[in-house]
């Protein structure tokens, strides 16, 4: 497995209202989807035999609803764009709060579950945008309002809603900040997740590296 992509039907939504050229993957909607992407270094027409039976067994048993094979590079390049446009449709869409956090992969359900109870309950009609490479725990998971003028109001309220999605990181175990760093914007919000251990261990890692303090000034630490 080289990829493992997981999609909600938000992000498909989007990104078939907002990007063009593009199309639904199935002949009906799933609340999730995965992109899987496989090579094992043999022939084309062997690994498609063997995705073929595993899929087979997944839809038999009910951990799958419906699937399809790309047959071409074409086909490939296709589902792959639905995945690689997300952000531009979200964009195209309007302000989102954004969060790129990280959990082990076996809570990456729990997350969800969570998260999305929390949120939903704290901002009524929040939508929710989740995607991400499931292979390492990663997940995209933005937050907006349909509305335009609703969402100018809970945009105002990131701090708020950062602290939900944060609370239940931090609760299984995961990250804040996953492939983008901290940045500036999580800078202070680093404080409430990590103890001042580690957070000297921060300090004495950056001085190490950059005793002068000329990389990257005022960023993080």
């Amino acid at each position: 497995i080289s990829a493992f992509e997981l999609l909600s039907r938000m992000c498909l939504t989007l990104v078939l209202q907002h990007i063009s050229d593009t199309h639904d993957p199935l002949a009906a909607p799933s609340p999730w989807y995965a992109l899987i992407e496989v090579n094992d270094g043999g022939t084309d027409a062997a690994l498609c035999s063997e995705l073929e039976a595993v899929l087979s067994q997944a839809l038999e048993s009910g951990l799958a609803s419906d699937a399809t094979i790309a047959q071409s590079g074409a086909q490939a390049t296709a589902l792959w764009r639905l995945r690689e446009h997300i952000s531009e449709a979200q964009k195209r869409e309007g302000l989102s709060i954004k969060h790129d956090i990280s959990v082990p992969v076996s809570a990456i359900a729990e997350f969800l579950k969570r998260a999305d109870q929390a949120l939903t309950h704290a901002f009524p009609g929040v939508r929710i945008v989740a995607f991400g490479h499931v292979g390492d725990g990663n997940l995209h998971y933005n937050l907006a309002k349909p509305n335009h003028a609703d969402n100018a109001a809970f945009i105002a309220q990131s701090t708020a809603a950062n602290r939900i999605v944060h609370d239940v990181v931090d609760a299984l175990e995961g990250s804040i900040s996953a492939e983008h760093g901290l940045g500036q914007l999580k800078r202070e919000e680093i404080l409430l997740y990590k103890s001042g251990v580690e957070i000297a261990l921060m300090h004495a890692v950056k001085t190490a590296l950059d005793p002068q303090g000329i990389m990257n000034p005022g960023k993080v630490i």
